[in-house]
C-alpha cells in the first residue's frame, strides 16, 4: 500500500525584510503523528500558511512529489491539504450531518447541498464513525460541546479527502476527557493521513506525539521523539525553560 508524505525543502517566507521562515526542511510520513512546537514567533503558523497557500514562499513543498507552492489556496486544498484553526469553522445552525454533507459535496451544485437524500454517503458515515459523532448526526453544530465542534471540523476535512491535515492547537480549551478523546482520534486518523499538529500543550504532546519538530527564529532547532527534544539543551534554553528534565511518557489511556 502506498504511503503519502509531505516533503518541505528550503522553505522561506519573508515579510518586508523580516524572515519569518528561514530555510526549513521537514519531511512527514503517513502514520507519523508529528507535533510542531516552538516559542511565539518561531514561524509555526507562517509555515502552515505557506504550505496552504495563504502567504507566498520560496523553496519547495511537495505532497507525494507534487509541488504545492505557487498554487492558489483552492487548488492546494483540492490537492489534498486541509487545516483547522483554534476556533472551529462550522455552520452552527446546521446539523452535524449537514455540515459533513456540505463539506463532502464541495463539487456539487449549491442547490443540491441541503437536499434530502435517501441515504448517507459512505464517506460521511465513515467520518462520523471516526470522529465519534454518529449519535449526534441530527444535532445542530451550535449545540455541540467545544471538543465536539473540533472533531466535526476534522471530520469535514476527512470527507474532503484531505491527505495532509494541519491542526492548530486542537485541544485548546478542552476538558480532560475531551483531550484524551482527541488524542485517540488523532491516532486513528494518522494511520491513513499525514498529520501535523501545531501545539503548545506539552502534556498533550508528551502523551500522543510520535515525533516532534521544534522551530525557533524561523529555523528547525531540533527534531526527534518527545524525550529527545525535551532533553536537548537548546530546546530547554529557547522554549522549555531551564531545569526542564525529561519525563517518561504516560501509559496509554492515562487521563490528562
Amino acid at each position: 500500500m502506498r504511503e503519502d508524505y509531505l516533503e518541505i525543502r528550503d522553505l522561506r517566507v519573508e515579510f518586508d525584510g523580516f524572515v519569518a521562515v528561514d530555510g526549513v526542511n521537514l519531511t512527514v510520513l503517513q502514520g507519523d503523528l508529528r507535533f510542531l512546537i516552538g516559542p511565539n514567533g518561531a514561524g509555526k503558523t507562517t509555515l502552515v500558511d505557506a504550505v496552504t497557500g495563504l502567504v507566498p514562499a520560496t523553496g519547495s513543498a511537495r505532497l507525494d512529489g507534487v509541488q504545492l507552492l505557487g498554487k492558489s489556496v483552492h487548488r492546494i486544498a483540492r490537492s489534498g491539504v486541509g487545516r483547522t484553526f483554534q476556533t472551529a469553522s462550522v455552520f452552527e445552525q446546521l446539523t452535524v450531518l449537514q455540515n459533513l454533507d456540505i463539506a463532502a459535496g464541495a463539487a456539487r451544485n449549491w442547490r443540491t447541498l441541503l437536499r434530502a437524500r435517501s441515504g448517507i454517503p459512505p464517506t460521511v458515515e465513515l467520518a462520523m464513525e471516526t470522529t465519534g459523532l454518529t449519535a449526534l448526526r441530527d444535532r445542530p453544530a451550535g449545540e455541540l460541546a467545544h471538543g465536539q465542534k473540533q472533531w466535526l471540523e476534522i471530520g469535514m476535512l476527512l470527507v474532503q479527502n484531505a491527505t495532509v491535515l494541519f491542526l492548530d492547537e486542537p485541544v485548546a480549551g478542552m476538558s480532560g476527557e475531551e483531550r484524551e478523546q482527541t488524542g485517540e482520534l488523532l491516532r486513528r486518523i494518522r494511520r491513513d493521513h499525514v498529520v501535523i499538529v501545531v501545539e503548545h500543550d506539552m502534556q498533550f504532546l508528551r502523551s500522543y506525539a510520535d515525533s516532534v519538530t521544534v522551530l525557533a527564529s524561523g529555523k528547525v532547532l531540533a527534531e526527534g521523539t518527545y524525550a529527545q527534544v525535551q532533553a536537548d539543551p537548546r530546546v530547554q534554553e529557547v522554549y522549555l525553560g531551564p531545569g526542564h528534565t525529561a519525563e517518561p511518557a504516560p501509559a496509554l489511556g492515562e487521563v490528562l
